[in-house]
């Protein structure tokens, strides 16, 4: 918004500088206008912030760094290195299932 009230720019290249639509950066001036919307000082370096929205990137799983442990009461296991996502499922089910 600070960057449509500098010389020379004008609504509609800010706004298609950022990829929003004109009339919306129009209302945001006329609400500044009224005193309605704060705006930094213009010397300040804050102005729109580009924002990508994009789905989480999928996560690695951790290397292998020794043995895992599996507390259930008074019961532990101990699986060795790299042992699969299945085996540690199956082998908490079986803990987890009544007597």
């Amino acid at each position: 918004m600070a960057e449509t009230l500098r010389p020379g720019a004008s609504v509609a290249a800010v706004a298609r500088t950022h990829g929003i639509q004109a009339n919306h950066v129009s209302s945001w001036r006329t609400l500044a206008r009224q005193g309605k919307l704060v705006l930094p000082a213009l010397d300040d370096e804050i102005e729109f912030a580009a924002m990508v929205v994009a789905p989480p990137a999928p996560e690695k799983a951790a290397p292998a760094s020794g043995t895992a442990e599996i507390i259930m009461g008074a019961v532990t296991i101990r699986l060795e290195a790299g042992a699969s996502a299945e085996r540690i499922a199956a082998i908490v089910r079986a803990l987890a299932a009544p007597a």
